[in-house]
């Protein structure tokens, strides 16, 4: 396995899953499900990224199938759909989610990676997650989470991430 190049500035996208077009640069980058047979484009700063953050609620959990989930925020004018749209599929439910909107997930129907969330109570944004990004420099420099939330639930033997605002319940 070839090392990890550590010049943060310049992209790398390592060959993780089934796509090899994931790109970037200093304005826009892609997020790809593993298959690749959906991917997105969106902006890496302001004003179409308005937040990164992660997350320790029960759902976020649950969702992920793990302890937390990583995020961005984009605008939903800022983000495009290069391929795959037709192949997402969508649940909706609001019994679970703290604060009583309703949460629509976007799945890959091929291979099941959830590209983003959306919610009632944040209409015209919609929440992706920082792993489906192809520039995993991207993930410790432009989307390194600003806040984690929801941090009362957060288990016990993982600690605050450095660096980064802890908040109780949602930061939104």
């Amino acid at each position: 396995m070839p090392a990890v190049p550590t010049d943060k500035s310049k992209p790398y996208i390592p060959l993780a899953g089934g796509a090899t077009d994931g790109w970037s640069n200093d304005e826009e980058a892609t997020a790809t499900c593993f298959c690749g047979a959906v991917q997105l484009k969106f902006p890496t700063q302001g004003p179409g990224l308005v937040a990164t953050f992660l997350c320790n609620c029960a759902d976020c959990r649950k969702i992920t199938a793990s302890m937390f989930a990583s995020n961005f925020a984009i605008l939903d004018t800022h983000l495009t759909h290069v391929r795959g749209r037709e192949n997402l599929t969508q649940f909706s439910q609001a019994r679970t989610i703290a604060s009583g909107n309703t949460m629509t997930n976007y799945f890959c129907t091929t291979c099941g990676t959830l590209m983003y969330r959306v919610s009632t109570g944040f209409p015209g944004m919609s929440a992706l997650r920082i792993g489906t990004v192809d520039d995993f420099h991207l993930h410790e420099t432009k989307l390194k989470p600003k806040v984690e939330q929801f941090i009362e639930t957060r288990v016990s033997w993982l600690h605050g991430a450095e660096g980064v605002k802890q908040v109780e319940g949602s930061n939104f």
